[in-house]
């Protein structure tokens, strides 16, 4: 009886406690619903306002329909999982062993449609921790909105929305002589931004036309300058209004289908010289900084009666002013006294080729025979005589390698049927267009032989074949890759092609068809890998005339650039010193210091004054003060340099003020990395793994960092690189540790058992904090070895020394470096050098004299050489070459 009550109570406050929680319940799902629905409707209202812009033809960035925005509690999840706190462990992510390997099955059907640049979104949880529920819900809201803002107009505008244009066409900045016909007054317009938006161009004239290509207004919103959104515009609107493109091109070929030319290869016939030999016209086309294996392939192929045209890359100044330096030095040699800046698959690379063979009819003092195109990445396989002999038997022919594939998926996989315009450095797609009629399309290498004949009729012909053909591949990617192909094939010289442009080239699809071009190119694009010595055999056993190879990059491998030297005309005298040292400048003093980043220029810096402070304590002997220093300016000249093709470090000549004589002095520091791959020891039964290092800028086709010597600031994106030895499968853990032994990262890799090279990029939260970071790997959680990596405080901030008050406005001010307190020391007397190692043979691939000299082993994990002196001409230069690892404590002490 007394129990019953209490029963009734306990079951009526159970009733109660159930319709509370019920209520909750649904209040937070009506809560949940009213903020999803408010989100949706606030985003239909901005597509509404998108819309009612583009009615009114304006430009501004709307919703994009190819790539939906996640909504409600689904996009909340995900900013949540991305706003982690700062050098937080992320969740783990599996990548595949196959990253390094991975390439498109079906080449022509990758989807080259979305280029838009990709950014880093740096997200900040803490703050949302901080505010009270609703706010928090409001702040993430509005935080939804600026993300889908910026990531439109990061994809570009919407295939729907049309961009208003000018009437007034404007001048094309691609630097081809063949457009000049094209009617382009003046223009005059307005750039604006709006918001997060892409920038929008008004016009002062009305419209010409609607742009509505998706391809168009992609690379509209993409591109950097006025000028070229106007020249994107001009393009589309005479494309669309078909006044760009040839419809009908007239065929001068009587053959039916392409000629059938087979050249024998007969080795004893090349040994012996015609009567009357073929002199040759080599035109390099070259860029980037390797002028000592620029010099290398030029004596490989140099002889006093053929003649070399060079023309240098806009951009490369330093390569531009050392040839014009070996040039003077011979009659045959020229250089063009104008430049380009070609970029791969762009459409200057034809304008340099037909400007160069404009140049070479004029000269009439040169008379030559055959076009050779060259660049410094190729290099002969035969001698001199023995292409002389060859192209004096078929003097008549013109050599071009073809696709050799059916020519309907060559067009499309080329992108023939594609319109490109190029500007900014850059080839923007455009849209797509017609193949004109009444011609056949050929296409392959760029890489060609054609006689003089051939290339006067290209140069000088005002037919209609010619004249559309230019106009036609003005607008085309990769144009050398077709335009001679397809006028040979098509003119009445097509009786006269050759199917073997007489080269042999390392093609590796499966590791060379990256994409790596994306940054430069609407257009996924392949690229040759470099010879290496086990590929020697292929240079002996080609059924085909050969003459020429590509590609040999000496900071790669130079040994098979010996092999070949020995194989064509015999081994180097006893005792030649440098046969396998290779320098290559990264910096030259008359580039400026607004060419270095300022990682570079700060770790430069900090190499000059290590070696200074290195040389005042094992130089110093009691009583001598007569070789006293003091740092001066910016470094004077940056080499990387290699030796038996392993990179041994950089040399900085640098100014220093000798104070006991007050006299400025230039001196050399040879900075050589430590090595901080490490096996785990006691070593682990897991034994795959056989290397592991840290870097920016992965080549994946060659399988190394472009970056040599890792130097890594606050605001890089490092790369994680593991190699592999054959297996089973197995699974690794890979932890990032920063400078405070916080787990920055970390995640699990699948080792297939064929896999050679696994890499990953993981998304680490920037800045990075400066100091000595540490990877791990792991198998079964047993470490199996580690590595290491410096992130570099930075002294400089946009080439400017940061000084001690704005250094506290930085993300990493606790880290900064500041600049070193004046120090002077002592040295050793400076001892001469052998004659026999001068300046002027250190010019000529010589190695440096350090070898001569015994290191001195000290405690810090720093040698340095004996000191000495070498004069070149009138001019007397110091160089203390030193050796110095990559030490923070070191770094962060100055």
């Amino acid at each position: 009886m007394v129990a019953a009550p209490c029963a009734r109570r306990l079951a009526r406050r159970s009733r109660s406690a159930l319709v509370a929680a019920l209520t909750v319940l649904l209040l937070q799902t009506l809560l949940v619903w009213n903020f999803t629905s408010l989100d949706a409707g606030e985003e239909q209202q901005r597509g509404g306002a998108g819309r009612e812009k583009r009615d009114r033809g304006g430009a501004a960035g709307g919703e994009n329909r190819e790539h939906p925005q996640r909504r409600g509690a689904g996009a909340l999840h995900g900013k949540a999982m991305d706003g982690y706190f700062s050098h937080r462990p992320k969740e783990k992510t599996r990548t595949d062993s196959n990253n390094e390997n991975s390439v498109p099955k079906d080449f022509e059907n990758i989807d080259n449609s979305n280029f838009a640049p990709r950014t880093q979104r740096q997200k900040h949880q803490s703050e949302l921790v901080k505010k009270p529920l609703s706010k928090q819900k409001e702040h993430l809201r509005k935080k939804l909105e600026e993300e889908k803002v910026k990531e439109n107009s990061l994809l570009g505008k919407s295939s729907n929305e049309v961009v208003q244009l000018g009437d007034q066409p404007g001048k094309n900045s691609s630097s081809n002589s063949d457009l000049k016909d094209i009617h382009r007054p003046p223009r005059q317009h307005h750039l604006t931004k709006s918001g997060n938006s892409s920038p929008e161009v008004r016009y002062d004239q009305p419209p010409k036309c609607e742009v509505t290509g998706k391809e168009a207004i992609s690379a509209m919103s993409r591109a950097k300058s006025k000028q070229c959104r106007q020249e994107i515009a001009e393009v589309y609107c005479q494309h669309k209004h078909g006044k760009l493109m040839p419809e009908k091109v007239t065929r001068f070929c009587a053959l039916e289908g392409k000629a059938n030319n087979n050249v024998q290869w007969d080795e004893d016939s090349v040994e012996y010289m015609p009567a009357n030999p073929v002199r040759i016209a080599f035109v390099l086309v070259v860029h980037g900084r390797a002028s000592r294996q620029l010099q290398r392939m030029f004596k490989a192929i140099y002889h006093k009666d053929h003649f070399y045209y060079i023309h240098v890359d806009k951009r490369s100044n330093y390569l531009h002013r050392q040839v014009l330096q070996f040039a003077n030095q011979y009659p045959n040699v020229r250089v063009t006294s104008w430049r380009m800046a070609t970029i791969w698959g762009g459409a200057s690379l034809l304008s340099t080729y037909l400007q160069s063979m404009r140049d070479l009819m004029e000269m009439n003092d040169w008379p030559w025979d055959f076009f050779i195109n060259l660049s410094a990445a190729d290099y002969p396989i035969r001698t001199n005589d023995q292409l002389v002999a060859f192209l004096s038997r078929y003097r008549d022919m013109n050599f071009l390698k073809s696709h050799g594939r059916d020519n309907a998926r060559f067009i499309r996989k080329q992108g023939l049927d594609r319109l490109f315009l190029e500007c900014d450095t850059h080839m923007w797609r455009l849209g797509d267009r017609k193949i004109p009629e009444g011609i056949a399309v050929d296409g392959g290498s760029d890489w060609f032989l054609l006689n003089r004949k051939f290339v006067e009729y290209v140069t000088f012909s005002n037919d209609d074949l010619v004249t559309k053909m230019k106009r036609f591949y003005s607008y085309t990617l990769l144009p050398a890759e077709s335009f001679f192909h397809t006028v040979l094939e098509n003119s009445p010289y097509c009786d006269s092609m050759v199917d073997n442009n007489l080269r042999i080239t390392n093609w590796n699809r499966k590791l060379g068809c990256k994409c790596q071009y994306k940054h430069i190119v609407d257009w996924c694009g392949c690229s040759p890998n470099d010879f290496k010595p086990a590929d020697f055999h292929r240079f002996q056993q080609t059924a085909r005339p050969t003459f020429f190879a590509r590609k040999f990059e000496a900071v790669v491998n130079q040994e098979i650039i010996g092999q070949l030297d020995y194989y064509l005309y015999g081994n180097y005298p006893s005792g030649t010193p440098g046969l396998r040292s290779y320098w290559e400048n990264v910096y030259d003093e008359p580039d400026g210091v607004h060419t270095l980043s300022d990682v570079a220029l700060t770790m430069y810096h900090a190499f000059s004054r290590l070696g200074l402070r290195r040389a005042e304590t094992s130089f110093h002997t009691a009583g001598d003060n007569s070789c006293r220093y003091y740092p001066m300016g910016h470094p004077v000249s940056v080499h990387l340099y290699f030796l038996a093709d392993r990179f041994q470090g950089f040399l900085i000549k640098h100014h220093a003020t000798n104070l006991a004589v007050s006299k400025l002095e230039t001196l050399e520091t040879w900075v050589m990395p430590k090595k901080v791959f490490k096996i785990a020891s006691p070593p682990s039964d897991f034994g795959r793994l056989q290397f592991s290092e840290i870097g920016t800028e992965w080549d994946a086709k060659e399988r190394l960092f472009r970056n040599f010597g890792g130097l890594l600031g606050p605001t890089d994106e490092p790369v994680g690189m593991q190699k592999w030895g054959k297996g089973p499968n197995v699974t690794v853990t890979v932890i990032w540790v920063d400078p405070v032994n916080v787990i920055a990262a970390t995640y699990d890799i699948l080792i297939e058992s064929s896999a050679e090279y696994t890499h990953y990029k993981p998304p680490l939260n920037l800045p990075l904090r400066p100091g000595v970071w540490t990877i791990k790997i792991l198998h079964h959680w047993v470490q199996v070895a580690e590595t290491k990596f410096l992130v570099t405080p930075l002294t400089f901030s946009n080439r400017q020394p940061i000084k001690q008050a704005a250094a506290l406005s930085h993300p990493w001010a606790a880290s900064i470096c500041r600049p070193p307190a004046p120090a002077s020391f002592d040295c050793l007397a400076l001892q001469p050098v052998p004659s026999t190692l001068g300046c002027e043979k250190r010019e000529h691939f010589v190695a440096t004299p350090v070898f001569l000299f015994t290191k001195i082993k000290t405690s810090l994990l720093l040698g340095i050489s004996l000191p000495f002196c070498l004069t070149c001409s009138s001019a007397s230069i110091c160089l203390i070459l030193i050796f110095i690892t990559l030490d923070i404590l070191k770094l962060l002490d100055t």
